[in-house]
């Protein structure tokens, strides 16, 4: 309040009034926008990097393509090399993510499952339309799986987003 008394005795109140508002609105807009929008665009990327690495074969502990996947293996691999860094176990990913109810997936976001009931054990990244990518297990290649066939449904979890 004092600042706006000493400017308006000396005549600029309204210099002041407009700079300021304009400070206000500039920092209140365009940072969202953007954020979101690069977000986005990081997520398709670790969605196109994952699709590359389709038929690759399951490899317990593996992280790369030469050596084949495991689960969280795939998931480390996509958003390494779209410059994300993220943990390395399901276990990890799972407490490093906000949590994300099944209606609110978005492409990008990872899905986690209780395959033996008491501990989240795999992961998986959504894709859209019901659908995720995973490395699913020994003697099994990486592929694309629908959130909503009988075995996945009822060992889902909950979804994640980094």
């Amino acid at each position: 309040m004092k600042i706006v008394q000493i400017i308006n005795k000396t005549g600029h109140s309204f210099l002041f009034m407009a700079i300021f508002s304009l400070l206000l609105h500039g920092c209140s807009s365009s940072p969202t926008k953007s954020f979101h929008t690069k977000t986005q665009q990081q997520h398709l990327k670790v969605l196109k990097i994952a699709k590359k690495q389709l038929g690759k074969p399951y490899h317990y502990g593996g992280r790369s393509p030469r050596t084949g996947f495991d689960c969280s293996g795939l998931v480390q691999y996509s958003y390494k090399m779209a410059g994300i860094k993220v943990p390395r176990t399901t276990q990890q990913l799972y407490h490093a993510a906000r949590p994300v109810k099944r209606q609110h997936l978005k492409a990008g976001d990872l899905v986690f499952f209780r395959i033996n009931r008491y501990k989240i054990s795999h992961v998986g990244l959504y894709l859209g339309n019901n659908q995720f990518i995973h490395a699913p297990s020994t003697g099994k290649r990486v592929n694309i799986a629908n959130i909503n066939d009988h075995y996945w449904r009822k060992r889902f979890s909950r979804g994640g987003r980094l």
